[in-house]
């Protein structure tokens, strides 16, 4: 079973400095294999790749975007996997497991062979948990010392819609956020759903997806 480990480095320079300068996988020596590095709350976080199951989701996800483009060729969204998406504002690095932008914004980041996003050019973030890092991805644990996550990160940075599907057996479930409080980095909640049923997401996306096949991780 693959966990997440923590460590104490020195750095040359700050992790999210080498983040956007594409330098921390190789500083860190993190293999080619789908290991992803990010930044999250100024600090490096290090995540194995994902299992087969968390890909088919992302698929059926992307699916019912492009059932929707082929259904209607002025749709104006677009879906791309596992780009780096630079949240300059609060010095964070993320690689969203999937990030929906306009066609427009799709058109001149390709054409312009971008490294990163930015949240400006994004409408919705989604993100699949996995058993070694879903804490990362949800809402911060309220306590005596609260460390920011994803979920806080994508709301101060102002994305306006966050996706998260938890595969958590204990939690397991689709929940769209929205509404972003940047100054209290926090969502509201604007729609929550169970695997199996079929996920609406509304205005201004309105798109259908199958979550048939969608399970929470082994215990």
């Amino acid at each position: 079973m693959a966990v997440e480990a923590i460590g104490h480095w020195t750095l040359p320079d700050s992790p999210y400095a080498m983040w956007t300068r594409g330098e921390l996988d190789e500083y860190l020596r993190i293999p080619n294999d789908g290991t992803r590095v990010e930044v999250i709350g100024g600090e490096f976080v290090v995540s194995p790749a994902p299992v087969y199951a968390y890909g088919g989701i992302l698929s059926d996800i992307q699916r019912g975007f492009e059932c929707a483009w082929f259904a209607d060729a002025a749709y104006p969204w677009r879906v791309v996997q596992t780009i780096n998406l630079d949240l300059v504002e609060i010095g964070d690095g993320y690689i969203p497991d999937m990030v929906v932008v306009t066609k427009e914004t799709d058109a001149e980041r390709r054409a312009a062979d971008v490294l990163s996003l930015h949240p400006h050019d994004v409408e919705l973030v989604v993100e699949v948990t996995s058993s070694s890092n879903a804490h990362h991805d949800r809402r911060p644990i309220f306590g005596r010392q609260v460390k920011p996550t994803k979920w806080s990160g994508y709301a101060r940075a102002g994305v306006p819609y966050y996706l998260l599907v938890d595969r958590d057996p204990r939690r397991s479930g689709v929940t769209l956020f929205g509404g972003p409080n940047r100054g209290e980095a926090t969502y509201e909640v604007l729609g929550e759903w169970k695997f199996g049923d079929p996920v609406r997401l509304p205005e201004p996306f309105d798109v259908e997806i199958s979550t048939e096949a969608w399970k929470a991780w082994s215990a």
